[in-house]
């Protein structure tokens, strides 16, 4: 058998379990508009605008044959894909545009820590958390994806609960700076959260303040935000893809992510 006839059989045997239920398609992407809930900043930072979409026409004199709109968003909206240099620590670094295809696909594991963050909303994934994890399902996929599961992802579409703010701040799940500098340190492509963001509601008040965009972007790893359906992936054995626009000089893009998911025979 040739090299090329080998590749063929097994594109040819993915399609074929795509095809039979084998292997499932997840969609781990919010859903994108007006109203998807997004990274709201405190006086005095900025804030990027919402997601709309401005009809250009509607088959109407405009254009009598078709419909179509210009798309009004900033970078970092919906489920999306932080770059390297989207933050001060990677500036050096890789954007959107630059990003190796093969960190975008690959193996991905879940952490499930839905039951903490349930009974604290500023629950914080600590060093141990992740170590007595690796010692019950295995060490983490060298150049995949750690998927950090909190149930958050059943406020996607209520953004007041979504970002759970009062007068102290937002209080969603994290990561705490020591673990985060340690993830950093790992073999993984990337890091996949479904908050509106890679850090804690709380993380400005960390050393680093927000220590997962720090140590993550400084290290050409990758943020994954606003996931979906991470609950009906299991703990390994998945595989994601990452479809982000390639925005030249983008520090981030909206991006479609997609799990592959063995279902058995």
């Amino acid at each position: 058998m040739t090299a090329d006839s080998g590749t063929a059989t097994a594109l040819d045997g993915l399609l074929t379990d795509l095809a039979t239920g084998r292997v499932e398609i997840v969609d781990l992407t919010n859903r994108l508009s007006s109203a998807t809930p997004t990274l709201e900043l405190p006086a005095p930072f900025a804030n990027l605008i919402d997601f709309s979409l401005e009809t250009v026409s509607e088959y109407d004199e405009p254009g009598p044959f078709w419909k179509h709109a210009n798309i009004h968003t900033g970078e970092h909206i919906g489920t999306h894909i932080d770059a390297p240099i989207h933050w001060v620590s990677g500036r050096d670094s890789h954007d959107v545009a630059d990003i190796p295809l093969p960190r975008l696909i690959g193996p991905a594991v879940v952490l499930d820590f839905s039951a903490e963050a349930a009974a604290d909303p500023d629950f914080l994934l600590e060093v141990e958390h992740v170590r007595a994890w690796e010692e019950e399902h295995g060490p983490l996929p060298a150049a995949g994806w750690v998927l950090y599961r909190t149930g958050w992802d059943r406020f996607a579409q209520d953004r007041e609960r979504f970002l759970n703010a009062d007068a102290a701040g937002s209080h969603t799940p994290g990561v705490s700076a020591a673990c985060a500098e340690w993830l950093a340190g790992t073999g993984i492509a990337g890091f996949g959260v479904e908050t509106v963001g890679i850090d804690a509601g709380n993380a400005g008040v960390l050393e680093p303040p927000f220590p997962v965009h720090y140590h993550l972007m400084g290290s050409d790893k990758y943020g994954i935000t606003s996931l979906q359906n991470l609950s009906r992936l299991p703990v390994r054995g998945a595989v994601i893809i990452v479809a982000p626009l390639p925005i030249v000089g983008g520090t981030g893009s909206p991006a479609r992510v997609l799990a592959l998911v063995p279902r058995g025979s």
